[in-house]
């Protein structure tokens, strides 16, 4: 997967190109109106110098005539300063109102990439690259400036190639030498912001480790879920300092590219003011010796500043332009990240009713490690047949569930629905099988009705159903605010956390909302003593009615509900049968385990 995931960098243009065909399209369907407006602003701000350019000289040389003609002289005044007004005003609007785009374009590809994290193959969130690339995207939306910084950038290139085609009319009928001075200079900064630029763009991609090792020490610090555990342990002191740790690096990340443009900063200055020595030592000799007026000076003067200031706003704009998309590329190629899972177009017949499944000798281990966590399994299960899965810790009882899922793919062997391989379904169908709760599963900063319904609509009495099946509704009517109750602090300071069972039946109802053919409990029920896990197993054992059903579990309150019951040991299945086959069998794994756990249950 890490050779899929490094695809080839493109060259320049290609990274340019690529990002442009995916930012703008994006842009266009969002919100239309911002480039038109766009188009309006690059018209405008286009415009706005040469009011100066055309009319300044009318004004100086009329000030300058032998008999000043007051008339005209207020007239070219008036004529200059309201058009400046008018013209500026509608310019500085227009970009008001285009900089308001900004943070939308920015809050919308946050979405964009969140979603993105959402719909890529689970099997990823274990990728060191993939995370990487996650971050790398994150960090390139904010320092390309999103979709509003990249199309600035364009539509200012544009704005600047309309005023050198202006000015450059002006300057070569009048002083064209002042042309050779400006480009030369030009030239020159030019090659300094491309190494300026270069700089950046390499230590861009250092800086998304690092903040994203940042972020994630940060984050336990600030997360109240593990306060327990920094207090029993003093861990306090090791996340601070891992946090201090980071902050070093990244203060050392920035010195070194400070140190590096350093030179680079004062050599720009240096040009800088070169250039514009030599602009106003060559046009002040055109006009000593008389070859042009003090109103053509003062109008080459200001044609080669908007000449000198629009080449480097073109040249250091395509620069720029290309400096954003190297980042904004970082979000294209999130978007394009390979997936992991082969994914076919098959329909699954009939998804209210339950399937037979069956693993064909199916092995896997988990990305990056080299250790086989299944080995060989085979097992069909039939369609509304109920299924205990046990063993000890490692045995591979939760990767079994999570290749059925289609959270992993397996590596050896083939896992089939119907007798068809669940690679060859629609992967979404396809999930709409399963109604999982996991032992590690996670409750929603969002009120208790919401954990049940995630977006749905329905009525509250349906809900309360959900909460009674699984003997919680008594305690979501004591809440200060009944089903409408925040779960946990994060966002209402009346919010409630709720005890670990509580959590875990609020979890089944949820599975049971969903409603699905094939049921799944891995360990949701590990925070309850062994009597108050056997109720829950017998609650919900009625519930499943006609549905296939696997319980995941240590202790063996769901054997008895169950058709066969699947040993799990060493990665393989070492025994399957009944529990009256099982439990008699010599030396076998159940038996010893009944026995151990009997005197709980009786």
């Amino acid at each position: 997967m890490a050779e899929m995931s490094k695809k080839e960098q493109p060259k320049t243009k290609g990274v340019v190109w690529k990002t442009l065909k995916y930012f703008f399209p994006v842009a266009w369907k969002f919100d239309k109106k911002y480039f038109i407006l766009s188009a309006i602003n690059v018209i405008i701000a286009a415009a706005l110098p040469f009011v100066d350019i055309f009319i300044l000289p009318l004004l100086v040389d009329a000030l300058c005539a032998e008999t000043r003609d007051v008339t005209l002289i207020f007239t070219y005044a008036g004529l200059m300063v309201g058009l400046d007004v008018i013209v500026g005003l509608i310019n500085s609007q227009l970009t008001i109102h285009l900089e308001k785009y900004e943070d939308k374009f920015l809050n919308f590809q946050a979405e964009q990439i969140a979603d993105r994290c959402m719909e890529i193959d689970f099997a990823l969130t274990e990728n060191k690259e993939c995370l990487d690339q996650i971050n790398k995207a994150r960090e390139g939306k904010d320092w390309s400036g999103g979709i509003h910084g990249i199309a600035k950038a364009f539509f200012q290139i544009i704005q600047n190639v309309i005023k050198i085609c202006g000015v450059v009319t002006v300057l070569a009928i009048s002083a064209p030498w002042l042309l050779l001075i400006i480009g030369a200079l030009l030239a020159v900064s030019t090659f300094i912001n491309a190494k300026k630029n270069k700089i950046e763009v390499k230590y861009f991609s250092d800086l998304a480790n690092i903040n994203r090792v940042l972020w994630y020490v940060t984050h336990e610090i600030e997360d109240f879920r593990f306060g327990k555990d920094v207090r029993l342990y003093g861990a306090a002191g090791t996340l601070v300092a891992r946090a201090s740790q980071q902050m070093d690096r990244l203060n050392a990340f920035f010195k070194k590219k400070a140190d590096e443009r350093y030179p680079l900063d004062v050599l720009d200055v240096v040009v800088g003011a070169l250039r514009d020595f030599g602009t106003y030592l060559y046009l002040g000799a055109l006009a000593i010796f008389g070859h042009i007026t003090i109103g053509v000076y003062s109008q080459l003067t200001t044609s080669g500043g908007v000449l000198n200031a629009s080449l480097q706003g073109a040249i250091f704009g395509l620069q720029d332009i290309v400096k954003r998309c190297n980042y904004g590329y970082e979000i294209v190629k999130l978007m394009d990240y390979p997936p992991m899972l082969q994914k076919g177009d098959r329909k699954v017949k009939d998804l209210e009713k339950p399937h037979e499944i069956e693993f064909r000798n199916v092995s896997f281990h988990y990305p990056n490690t080299k250790v086989q966590v299944l080995k060989n399994v085979s097992i069909k299960i039939k369609a509304g047949e109920r299924l205990s899965v046990v063993g000890l810790n490692g045995a591979g009882k939760t990767t079994f569930i999570k290749l059925l899922c289609r959270l992993y793919d397996c590596d050896e062997g083939e896992i089939l629905l119907d007798g068809v391989n669940i690679k060859e379904y629609d992967y979404d169908e396809y999930m709409k099988l399963f109604s999982v709760v996991f032992q590690d599963f996670r409750l929603l900063s969002f009120t208790a009705e919401d954990n049940i319904l995630l977006g749905k609509q329905d009525s509250a009495e349906n809900v309360d159903v959900m909460f009674e099946k699984v003997g919680l509704l008594d305690k979501i009517a004591s809440l200060p605010k009944g089903r409408e109750t925040m779960m946990f602090k994060q966002f209402d300071r009346e919010g409630v956390q709720l005890s670990g069972g509580e959590q875990q039946k609020m979890a089944i109802a949820r599975a049971l909302y969903k409603n699905a053919p094939v049921v799944i409990l891995d360990e949701p029920t590990a925070a309850l003593d062994p009597v108050a896990e056997y109720e829950i197993y017998c609650k919900f054992n009625d519930l499943v009615q006609d549905k296939s059903a696997i319980y995941i579990s240590h202790r063996l309150s769901s054997c008895k509900f169950c058709d066969r019951i699947a040993v799990f040991g060493e990665g393989t299945i070492k025994e399957l049968g009944t529990h009256d086959e099982l439990v008699h069998k010599e030396n076998g794994i159940y038996s010893e385990m009944f026995n151990a756990q009997a005197q709980y249950y009786i």
